[in-house]
């Protein structure tokens, strides 16, 4: 198990709204952007809209779990943040799991070569 390394200032949110690149997926807004580092580092945001805070903290877990299942498959170098949409207060991480998946592979970020050969 990888560890995921988590962006925390707000500076590199902000470049992340505006500089990035965006996907759309039932449960989550996805922003990527390639960075210098050569890691993928990850960035979450739920905002009050989403209800309480244990709810928040719930789809913060939801959104880190999924995100997890994806990063042996996901191209290197990329910094990415979620925000999290109300949707995902109904669903596991399973199911968030393959809309992340569905929504990098249309970004071009999900590499499938690796996916065959866990399979086998």
């Amino acid at each position: 198990m990888s560890k995921i390394i988590k962006l925390k200032e707000n500076y590199e949110f902000r470049r992340a709204y505006n500089r990035a690149k965006s996907v759309v997926c039932p449960y989550a807004v996805i922003y990527f952007m390639k960075n210098r580092s050569g890691d993928t580092r990850l960035g979450i945001t739920a905002g009050k809209k989403l209800g309480t805070a244990v709810s928040r903290n719930r789809a913060k877990r939801v959104i880190t779990a999924a995100f997890r299942g994806c990063l042996p498959h996901i191209t290197k170098g990329y910094d990415f943040v979620i925000v999290a949409r109300t949707r995902i207060l109904t669903v596991k991480s399973t199911k968030v799991q393959t809309a992340f998946v569905t929504s990098l592979k249309n970004a071009g970020l999900y590499n499938a070569f690796e996916d065959e050969q866990i399979t086998d």
